[in-house]
């Protein structure tokens, strides 16, 4: 090998740790295939009300905390005392709740927002938002799209808190 040869060999981006593709990996799965995960890392079924970001999310860091390591017991101990606090019930509500209002938005559904004296239409999909001939998969992404700028895609469609939701108009 020259010794351009082994220059350019250090010069190679670093290759990712096996724990990094597994995370990579989840992040293409859907729901169906985070819950199917799920069950092999935890044996047994995902809990129903659990959102994908949920499920990526407490996938992701069982697998990190069983490849580096898991929280010491005095965090474990003040995280529990935290949880008992409040009472199961509580936080399934909560959940629940939280759940109910990202799946208010039902397909078909067209969201109105005027933009620098423009009505900007983004209608609810299957599988995303459809604005201007294009698919985006977050309403974050449209909002970017629109503006330019980065926005919190439901506050900026007026869907974050009940008094704005009555004032935007949502069409069936």
């Amino acid at each position: 090998m020259t010794t351009m040869q082994q220059k350019g060999k250090r010069l190679d981006a670093p290759t990712k740790s096996p724990i990094e593709i597994e995370i990579a990996h989840l992040r293409g799965l859907d729901l169906r295939g985070l819950r199917a995960r799920w069950q092999s890392v935890f044996q047994r079924e995902a809990p129903a009300h659990l959102t994908r970001h949920l499920l990526f999310s407490v996938i992701a860091h069982r697998l990190q905390a069983d490849r580096f390591g898991d929280l010491d017991h005095t965090t474990r101990q003040v995280l529990d005392r935290t949880v008992a606090k409040e009472e199961r019930s509580e936080m399934s509500s909560r959940l629940a709740s939280f759940d109910q209002k990202r799946a208010e938005l039902t397909p078909g559904t067209v969201l109105v927002r005027e933009w620098y004296r423009q009505s900007q239409r983004v209608m609810v999909m299957a599988d995303g938002f459809a604005w201007n001939g294009q698919t985006y998969d977050s309403l974050s992404k449209v909002a970017f799209a629109i503006t330019g700028t980065k926005w919190n895609g439901p506050r900026f469609f007026g869907l974050r808190d009940k008094a704005s939701r009555s004032k935007i108009a949502i069409r069936p």
